[in-house]
């Protein structure tokens, strides 16, 4: 069976359709002229505003004119990540998608569920003409993944609906009624290259095989960090007259790194005393990230590298830098309220650099703990910027939607759903900042691993989201 046979085949068939267009982040260009052209070949009403967002409005269905506008909001970009050995141009192809099991994931690379189930769910609804429906206002904003630009910059009156559903939530029992504001630290520091003896010995080392995943959603999973990991070998044998010549570790910015790659030039053969490094650290993580491969050989030997006192500045810094859960939410139980991922490290041809994320449900927290990350770079001299702060959303739990929803989820799964505020970023606190009074929820299908190659989606998760969001459109109230 192939992916467009699934059902509901109506979402699975756009779903595979919009994975056939590159839709990284920043390189926004031809998803938003697909979904413009999508619109338009409806002959519906679509306009793509100044940022880029592309805006669908549909009218309400026989019977339903008197009921609220419905905004439908999801993502358009998608994490473009593949693991090493994967020979793969996202650029030019489309994600390699197929069925494992209950399962649909993709052949080394990111599937783009996040967020592609949600818009492939929105553009069901807009191609439709006999499902029951308020009036639809489809949001597709773009860049989510690298600063949430779409939102921030999404054009003023252009929307009517009163009523907000965003479909990026990632477990198909959970209502997300709030959600973290986050912000990026970012440092350089600029170092002069010494020329190395012929007497050096250089090696390489990398770190493979962790399972990564969404730096807000996975935080509290205490997956390795690979940037962390590489760190603590650099420091283990940094009394071999240990000198950098380069590192490149991690890739995306909101993604736990998965791997790290650094050359190193030594006095002394050092891989006996890694050795024992590894063995511990495999044995940390022997739950939490099994598969963790951790390789050391020798290499050939630069012609400069970072001097010693560099070398170690690197070394300090990163050991001080705080990574992982930084405080759990004293208000909801279980919540991680704020955190930071060393998303990226880059020792290369004279520069120094590092990307973290720093996300929290309360301001003054995530501004606290960004300050704290930046100290740990700004103590050795580096620049560091702190940059694309949006804010949080705030839970309102005597919502009139979620008043709907959740009865109705019990009424048709014989269960409550979980409502929460998630971890994880998602626009609506941005999008309510420029329409305020928004009454507002997330769901969506369940999604495992986003943000790395190991992505998939639950299939039937999928006919339940669709099946849940055509029973809510049936009973949006009336306007007042």
């Amino acid at each position: 069976m192939e992916v467009r046979d699934l059902e509901p085949k109506v979402v699975w068939n756009h779903f595979e359709d919009l994975n056939l267009v590159p839709r990284p982040s920043k390189k926004e260009e031809r998803v938003i002229a697909f979904a413009k052209a999508f619109g338009e070949n409806l002959n519906l009403e679509t306009y793509v505003d100044p940022a880029g967002n592309v805006i669908i409005k549909k009218p309400a269905s026989k019977g339903m004119e008197n009921r609220k506008t419905v905004i439908l909001q999801s993502h358009l970009d998608m994490v473009h990540q593949k693991n090493a050995d994967t020979d793969f141009d996202f650029n030019s192809q489309g994600i390699q998608s197929y069925i494992d099991n209950d399962w649909v994931t993709a052949k080394g690379t990111t599937l783009g569920a996040d967020n592609g189930m949600g818009v492939a769910a929105i553009m069901s609804l807009l191609s439709s003409d006999n499902i029951e429906h308020p009036a639809i206002e489809a949001l597709f904003t773009i860049d989510e993944e690298t600063g949430m630009t779409g939102a921030f910059e999404l054009e003023k009156g252009i929307l009517e609906g009163k009523v907000l559903l965003n479909l990026d939530t990632e477990d198909d029992d959970e209502f997300s009624i709030g959600c973290a504001g986050g912000i990026d630290t970012n440092s350089e520091y600029k170092y002069e290259l010494a020329n190395t003896s012929s007497q050096d010995h250089a090696f390489q080392i990398s770190v493979k095989g962790l399972k990564g995943g969404h730096s807000g959603m996975d935080i509290h999973l205490e997956r390795g960090n690979a940037n962390k990991i590489m760190n603590r070998l650099l420091d283990e044998i940094s009394s071999y007259n240990l000198r950098i010549a380069e590192i490149d570790g991690g890739s995306l910015r909101n993604a736990i790194p998965r791997e790290s790659f650094a050359t190193i030039v030594v006095d002394s053969d050092p891989t006996e005393k890694l050795n024992q490094t590894v063995s511990h650290i495999k044995e940390e993580f022997a739950i939490a990230d099994p598969d963790l491969q951790i390789t050391i050989g020798s290499a050939e030997l630069p012609s400069t590298s970072m001097n010693r006192d560099d070398s170690m500045k690197v070394i300090q810094s990163i050991r001080a830098v705080q990574n992982g859960v930084y405080r759990m939410s004293m208000a909801i139980e279980g919540l991680v309220e704020t955190s930071s991922s060393l998303a990226r490290v880059i020792v290369k041809e004279g520069t120094y650099s590092t990307q973290s994320l720093q996300r929290s449900s309360v301001e003054s927290s995530k501004m606290d703990i960004a300050h704290t990350v930046g100290a740990s770079f700004s103590m050795i001299g580096a620049v560091v910027e702190h940059t694309g702060s949006y804010p949080g959303w705030a839970p309102n739990p005597k919502s009139e939607i979620l008043e709907i929803m959740v009865p109705l989820y019990k009424e048709l799964y014989k269960e409550d759903p979980r409502v929460q505020a998630c971890h994880a970023g998602l626009e609506c606190g941005i999008l309510n900042e420029r329409y305020p009074g928004l009454d507002m929820i997330s769901f969506g299908p369940t999604i495992r691993n986003p943000h790395s190659p190991d992505e998939k989606v639950h299939i039937a998760s999928v006919d339940k989201f669709w099946s849940f969001l055509l029973e809510v459109l049936k009973r949006i109230p009336e306007n007042n």
